[in-house]
């Protein structure tokens, strides 16, 4: 399920164990990339094999559906077809699909999961011989199916169908969020309140460690080829997720293409190297809204996180140099 690269969010604990004593860590990999459940409270072997079995199958029921890795996933059969039609849809891909659809109307369709057939084009998507700077040409060709207003959802009808034949979607900038709020849900339900949640670097916390402190989380510096931790974030009952720039590109020419594609454009995008994390009540929320304002760049980018009220780190590197824009809602979270 995995186009883009994100920027790994570090539990602190990670960095110094004994600042974060766990009882149990339920491991796998999913979507193309490792998640881990870490338990602050007792439990038994066979209370952590229970909830890792029950969590394996959520996870692979959602790849099931929004894999664009697996041919034949629900997403796939979606991509394929080549009518206009009301087509059905599991409750899961219309939920993620309401909430993709509504950030990419708050955000002018700088997120859109209807992206796919430019990242793939850009040679960043599950299937690519090279990667190269596509003709002008073939860009404006490809963007005629891009577009999220080309999607419909009928939540009703339990239905979705494309309003362009060219148009499919994409929602691997969303979709581990979602992976990370349903482990949290079956936590929930069988009364686990102490435990963080991780999938490919997608956070969400809940109730406290076993030390009686808040999760930390520390985020990386957009830097390339080693990690850099900067700010430490304090999660109470939240989730944090953060996109970059600096994990996946090509370069040709002398000039660095980036596997962000602004949907608006169908190019990546191209102000520095870049990295922005958003905390928010859910992950499916913070994941989105991480690529949207990373699209958007540092200036417009923060310009609607604050004027939203987001909860919001945007950091981009020049040099040696960090410039730090903080929303006033993320201040709240930074653990000094």
């Amino acid at each position: 399920m995995k186009r883009r690269t994100f920027i790994t969010l570090l539990a602190a604990g990670s960095v110094a164990a004994c600042a974060r004593p766990v009882h149990a860590t339920i491991r796998g990999f999913t979507m193309g990339t490792s998640y881990a459940v870490e338990l602050a409270a007792p439990i038994d072997d066979a209370g952590r094999m229970g909830l890792a079995e029950l969590i394996e199958v959520e996870l692979s029921a959602i790849n099931r559906a929004m894999s664009t890795y697996d041919l034949r996933s629900e997403i796939s059969d979606f991509n394929e077809r080549r009518d206009l039609s009301w087509a059905p849809a599991t409750p899961g891909l219309l939920e993620v699909l309401d909430s993709a659809l509504r950030i990419s109307a708050s955000t002018q369709g700088a997120f859109d999961v209807t992206v796919g057939p430019l990242v793939d084009l850009w040679g960043f998507g599950p299937q690519y011989d090279t990667r190269r700077v596509p003709n002008d040409e073939v860009v404006a060709r490809v963007r005629e199916g891009v577009g999220y207003q080309h999607l419909q959802i009928d939540p009703s009808a339990g239905a979705i169908r494309k309003q362009r034949i060219g148009t499919q979607i994409d929602l691997s900038a969303i979709a581990k969020g979602y992976g990370v709020d349903r482990v949290a849900m079956i936590l929930d339900r069988h009364g686990v309140y102490d435990y963080l949640v991780e999938i490919g670097g997608e956070f969400r916390a809940r109730g406290a460690t076993a030390a009686g402190r808040p999760w930390r989380v520390a985020i990386e510096r957009p830097v390339e080829g080693r990690r850099l931790l900067g700010e430490i974030v304090a999660l109470e009952n939240q989730a944090i997720a953060t996109s970059g720039t600096t994990r996946n590109f090509f370069e040709q020419d002398g000039r660095r293409y980036s596997h962000s594609i602004d949907p608006r454009t169908g190019r990546p995008v191209a102000h520095p190297s870049m990295a922005v994390s958003v905390v928010a009540d859910t992950a499916m929320d913070a994941d989105a809204w991480a690529t949207a304002l990373l699209v958007l760049g540092p200036e417009r980018g923060y310009a609607l996180a604050q004027a939203r009220g987001l909860a919001a780190m945007l950091v981009t590197a020049s040099g040696s140099r960090f410039d730090l824009h903080a929303t006033d809602a993320i201040r709240a979270h930074l653990h000094v």
